[in-house]
């Protein structure tokens, strides 16, 4: 945020204790959460920022080590794990088999999404996301790949976005009209038989009038036998699909350069930028872009203003 960034999100902020991918990660179903949350979110908002919070369910990639702690793998009850939840009951390669969630369940993970969404509001944040990618709940529910039901919300597209559009629908309500809901989504699960792009964005479309503003495109994460593409910007294909439908859209994916972010706008391949590990090298990089661009600055620190040139540099 004090680097210039006009957006900043939480990270798969989980809306349920089983929502969580590790017993480490943080969460937004208490209120002692939201009161914490509460002094991140005045910070990024007094330095120029506009701040958002991710609600995620990681479904059944939970209940995981930290990446750092090995060996890899679920971890067991006795250390805090806990069994984890699907559409199916199909496990994530490595990992414990998930339960699948009943319509009990299902109305909890709603339910979930909802108080969150409240809470993040009562926090101060600006707007919410709603996180449906990286293979994660509620992706696990789009992909026929993890999602066998034969019930409502298995088979058909329609059903398979179901939980999808009826927590859109659900956090919309709660927040109002006026704050910005964004959506999440992976644009492939770069695997065979997999959700695609062209699935993606007809779901966009529904996810569209059942109250989202806005649509945040990434890819993979499903499954561990994908096979990805990695190279600079080689999700922007994902936003632009969605962004040729008339949607606005962000993209990410090794996109660390200024240049090369301002021509993806620029040519209509999404509306905005998210970045990640340039801000994580780099936390004033919006300086540098500005300077690489030729953008002029209107908040310089008189004290600081002989020292610009330089600075950017």
């Amino acid at each position: 945020a004090r680097g210039g960034a006009g957006l900043v999100m939480t990270e798969a902020t989980a809306v349920v204790p089983e929502g969580r991918i590790s017993p480490h990660d943080t969460g937004i179903w208490s209120d002692e959460q939201r009161n914490v949350w509460a002094r991140i979110a005045s910070f990024v908002k007094s330095q120029g920022a506009v701040a958002g919070m991710q609600l995620a369910h990681a479904g059944r990639k939970g209940s995981t080590r930290r990446p750092w702690d090995p060996p890899p793998g679920s971890v067991p009850a006795a250390e805090g794990g806990w069994q984890t939840v699907a559409p199916s009951a199909i496990a994530y390669e490595g990992l414990e088999t998930p339960s699948a969630l009943d319509a009990d369940g299902i109305r909890a993970v709603i339910e979930g999404f909802r108080a969150g969404a409240r809470r993040a509001m009562d926090a101060g944040f600006d707007l919410v996301e709603v996180h449906a990618a990286h293979g994660y709940l509620l992706h696990e529910f789009l992909s026929p790949l993890t999602n066998e039901r034969a019930d409502e919300y298995g088979g058909s597209l329609e059903n398979r976005a179901r939980l999808v559009l009826e927590i859109v629908r659900a956090v919309r309500a709660e927040v109002g009209d006026e704050v910005p809901v964004f959506v999440r989504f992976s644009g492939s699960d770069w695997a065979d038989g997999g959700w695609d792009i062209d699935e993606a964005v007809i779901v966009a479309g529904w996810a569209r009038e059942a109250g989202a503003d806005f649509f945040d495109l990434s890819g993979g994460g499903l499954v561990a036998h994908q096979r990805l593409e990695p190279g600079p910007g080689y999700q922007v294909k994902y936003a632009a699909s969605v962004h040729a439908a008339g949607l606005p859209t962000s993209t990410v994916g090794l996109i660390t350069d200024a240049a090369h972010a301002n021509e993806i706008i620029s040519s209509g391949q999404a509306t905005a930028v998210m970045m990640g590990r340039e801000f994580l090298r780099d936390p004033h990089f919006p300086l540098r872009a500005a300077e690489q661009l030729g953008v002029e600055l209107d908040y310089w620190p008189p004290q600081y203003l002989r020292a610009k040139g330089h600075y950017t540099r």
